[in-house]
């Protein structure tokens, strides 16, 4: 399973290129999907399918999309709510372990988060029996201006908007470190420290008591 895992992983990630588009100050690079999300509906997928029915999960690559299938709809005693609360409820307890043990998981239930800090709800399907995840290509012509804002915000200390998200993850987890912030929003740890670095200094966040065990207050 875990080889099987990496291939389809593997695969996908050559599948998923790089679109280029040169600009007069800046070269625009763009995946057709963002890898990370890609990444962790992939392992999503697999690790809460139903194997029960020995149907496996299905990876479909068509002209314009990437469909990730899994057979098993919701847990039982599972709603829509549930599902997108971040909130892990395993299907293979087992698997899941297994998959955390060799680096393929991280923390239970931050695989969705990474989602859907990218991408709203709209991507996905639910069915009685099938939970399924339907990434559109990105075009560079028609998320040009949202690609050169992000592009200007790394320079510039706008961001596009990742200022905001790292707010709302400290309002709700004021204790949060910068390793869990760049897990929830798979952002590298260098970045996090820059806009933590920026926020502090706009005065939007105050560190309270020491860097170990104090919390930040928005301000």
């Amino acid at each position: 399973m875990i080889k099987a895992t990496n291939y389809v992983l593997e695969k996908m990630k050559i599948e998923n290129i790089t679109k280029t588009r040169i600009t007069s100050t800046k070269r625009i690079e763009q995946n057709l999907v963002e890898p990370v999300p890609m990444r962790e509906a992939l392992i999503n997928a697999i690790v809460h399918n139903d194997f029960s029915r020995e149907i496996p999960p299905v990876f479909e690559i068509f002209s314009d999309r990437m469909e990730f299938t899994s057979y098993g709809g919701l847990i039982q005693g599972q709603s829509k709510e549930d599902f997108f609360s971040c909130s892990s409820m395993p299907r293979n307890r087992e698997l899941m372990r297994v998959f955390k043990d060799v680096g393929l998981v991280e923390q239970l239930g931050s695989g969705m988060s990474r989602i859907l800090n990218v991408y709203d709800r709209s991507i996905f399907e639910i069915s009685e029996h099938f939970i399924k995840v339907i990434f559109p290509f990105s075009s560079l012509e028609e998320r040009k201006d949202l690609t050169v804002q992000k592009q200007i915000g790394d320079d510039n200390g706008d961001d596009n908007g990742d200022d905001k998200r790292i707010l709302l993850l400290l309002e709700k987890e004021p204790d949060m470190t910068a390793k869990k912030i760049s897990e929830k929003t798979g952002f590298s740890t260098r970045k996090v420290s820059r806009i933590i670095k920026r926020l502090r200094e706009a005065e939007k966040i105050i560190r309270v008591g020491s860097d170990r065990k104090g919390y930040w207050k928005l301000n």
